[in-house]
């Protein structure tokens, strides 16, 4: 394998790589570059602890507008030894996926191994590999969703590389941007709670087609600017994928199943909320007693929550709401993205509107709000888990009890539920 020759080249010994790589022929037995360091004697908490505080200062030089002084940080972190440590147990140990092969068939490191896949991450960092590509079902419908899965050596680094670029644009991003490490899913009903408590509006409920498989490369890239991940980012997006043992290009979109891939999808959305707030600026609004909206009231009166590439549009006026989406219709047509029609819809959260019952869902919630006497606004806004999403719940228990019959009932109650 050519990844190998390369990696026993530059460190000049081949017992670093014994256990990391395919091709372990004429290779002695598996060795470590520290032998003394043993993986279970790792204090992770100390690491964690160091390799917080170049995080912190990426965010507040990003936050600041100091690139070049943002750039040294995220060069430090990217050859930090802790950062390296903290990387390879993310893919290896607490990542969902570490059981996934790529192409390099390679799964389930010892802790040997872990030890030779943090060393080989200092040095110089190699050509991007192809990604394999997995088919798994959709829930709820016939599709398949493809998945590309990294090599391990591809995601320990595309980890080191998320840790650096992920305080940079937390500083950046939208406030009203959540999903991947800003906020939770909470967070953004809170948003939509506190957007609609004092008065009904009108909803745009959307989804983004294929929003990992059709970002368009070029704009992807440009919103980075001059990022020293750059080349990095760029061979991620070009390595092209396996697919059936054929190879094929990639000439658009992130693989859905990278490990930097949802932070990328986020960076290409950003933005979205900016071009709206121009927008609706440019409109002539008037508050319902006839006086003239200044340019802060039309900001306040719209709202965007997106929450990685689900979003909702809310305003009490239903012409705003129509406009803005033939808005972001156009500005996500610049990103190669659209919105997808049978998942996009217009409801209002106290009326019926053409047909659609009021109320949405959103985020495995229903959000709805329903007449009432006895309130002073004649209204309530009432947020409860969604008929799905409770259905969904349901089957995962009843999978339970039927994989644990026999068990007590203390057992049967400890048992996790996957979310």
């Amino acid at each position: 394998m050519n990844k190998a020759k390369i990696l026993k080249k530059k460190l000049g010994s081949p017992k670093a790589f014994s256990s990391v790589v395919w091709d372990t022929y004429n290779i002695p037995s598996q060795a470590s570059i520290n032998p003394t360091l043993k993986w279970r004697d790792i204090n992770w908490k100390q690491v964690e602890k160091y390799v917080f505080k170049l995080p912190k200062l990426i965010y507040r030089a990003s936050s600041r507008g100091e690139l070049r002084k943002m750039r040294k940080y995220q060069r430090l972190l990217t050859k930090s030894y802790y950062a390296r440590l903290l990387a390879v147990r993310r893919v290896t140990q607490d990542n969902q996926g570490k059981k996934t092969a790529g192409v390099d068939g390679i799964k389930n490191l010892t802790p040997i191994q872990r030890l030779n896949l943090v060393d080989i991450l200092r040095t110089r960092p190699l050509k991007a590999s192809p990604t394999r590509r997995v088919w798994i079902p959709k829930p709820g419908t016939e599709e398949k969703r493809p998945l590309g899965i990294p090599t391990m050596y591809d995601r320990a680094l595309q980890a080191l590389v998320k840790l650096g670029m992920e305080p940079e644009w937390e500083a950046r991003f939208e406030p009203n941007s959540y999903g991947l490490f800003r906020g939770s899913a909470h967070d953004a009903i809170q948003a939509i709670y506190v957007s609609i408590n004092k008065k009904p509006k009108y909803v745009l409920d959307a989804d983004i087609s294929k929003c990992f498989d059709r970002i368009n490369h070029d704009a992807l890239l440009g919103k980075m600017g001059k990022t020293p991940y750059r080349r990095l980012i760029k061979q991620w997006l070009k390595s092209g994928v396996f697919d059936n043992n054929q190879f094929l290009e990639s000439m658009e979109g992130t693989p859905q199943g990278g490990v930097i891939s949802p932070l990328l999808a986020n960076i290409a959305l950003h933005g979205m909320e900016e071009r709206l707030i121009e927008e609706i600026e440019k409109t002539p609004l008037k508050y319902p007693n006839g006086q003239t909206m200044s340019k802060r009231g039309k900001r306040q009166s719209l709202s965007l929550i997106r929450y990685a590439d689900d979003f909702v549009i809310l305003h009490e006026d239903i012409k705003v709401v129509l406009q803005a989406k033939t808005v972001i219709q156009e500005w996500l047509n610049q990103v190669g993205l659209e919105l997808k029609p049978p998942k996009t819809r217009i409801t209002h959260t106290l009326e019926e509107y053409e047909g659609n019952k009021p109320g949405f869902d959103f985020l495995g919630f229903t959000i709805r709000q329903w007449k009432v006497k006895s309130a002073t606004q004649g209204y309530k806004t009432l947020i409860k888990p969604s008929a799905k999403s409770i259905k969904t719940h349901y089957r995962k228990l009843a999978e339970i009890c039927d994989c644990h019959k026999t068990a007590p009932v203390r057992v049967l109650i400890s048992c996790p539920v996957e979310q």
